[in-house]
C-alpha cells in the first residue's frame, strides 16, 4: 500500500490577456496585495493564437504572465480561481471583460492550470473549477500535450515557465510558509 503524502508547495503562475496595457500594472498591483510580492514578470507580447475573446475584448490583445514568490498549497487552486474570476468582473465594463486572468501553479514536473470548462483531459478540484495539466517538464524542458493551447507552446512562454520553476525549485527548499487560503 502506498503511503499518503501532503503535496508539495507551488509556485503560483498567472496569466493575464487584455487589450489595455495600463491594466496589466493594475492587476499586478492587486494580485500582489492579495498573494505576495511577484518575483518574475514575462515580458508582454502579442496575443493573436485566437479569435476567442475578441468579441468581449476587442481585437489587438497582448498576453503577460507573473509568478509569485510566496509558494502555495496546490488545493487552493479553486479558491485562486473564483477570486480571480471576480476579479475579472471588478474591472469589466459595460458586461464585457477588459482583462481575462487565469491562475495555475508550477511544479517540479508540471504546469498546472485552473478552468471553469470541463472537458476529457480535465479533473474536477471542487467549486465548479477543473485543473489542467497543460505542460509537463521533462529533460530539462516544458513539453506539450495535444490539448496545450498555442500561445503555451511558445517558446517565450516556455522559457518564462522555465524561469519561474527555477526560482520555485530555490524558493521550496526555504519554504516561505506558503499561501493557505483567501
Amino acid at each position: 500500500m502506498g503511503k499518503i503524502q501532503e503535496p508539495k508547495k507551488a509556485k503560483l503562475v498567472v496569466g493575464m490577456i487584455s487589450q489595455d496595457y495600463s491594466l496589466f500594472e493594475k492587476v499586478d498591483t492587486a494580485l500582489s496585495e492579495k498573494f505576495g510580492e511577484i518575483d518574475i514578470k514575462s515580458c508582454i507580447f502579442p496575443f493573436d493564437y485566437t479569435s476567442y475573446y475578441n468579441e468581449e475584448m476587442g481585437e489587438g490583445l497582448k498576453r503577460k504572465f507573473v509568478a509569485f514568490k510566496r509558494l502555495i498549497d496546490q488545493d487552493v487552486l479553486p479558491e485562486i480561481k473564483l477570486w480571480t474570476n471576480e476579479f475579472e468582473v471588478f474591472f469589466s465594463l459595460n458586461g464585457k471583460r477588459r482583462v481575462n486572468i487565469d491562475p495555475g501553479y508550477i511544479t517540479e514536473r508540471k504546469l498546472v492550470l485552473a478552468s471553469t470548462k470541463d472537458s476529457y483531459h480535465r479533473i474536477y478540484l471542487g467549486r465548479g473549477i477543473y485543473g489542467e495539466i497543460t505542460l509537463y517538464f521533462h529533460n530539462g524542458k516544458f513539453l506539450d500535450f495535444p490539448w496545450t493551447y498555442p500561445d503555451y507552446r511558445e517558446d517565450k512562454t516556455k522559457e518564462f515557465l522555465i524561469a519561474a520553476r527555477k526560482i520555485y525549485l530555490k524558493e521550496r527548499k526555504k519554504d516561505y510558509g506558503g499561501y493557505q487560503g483567501i
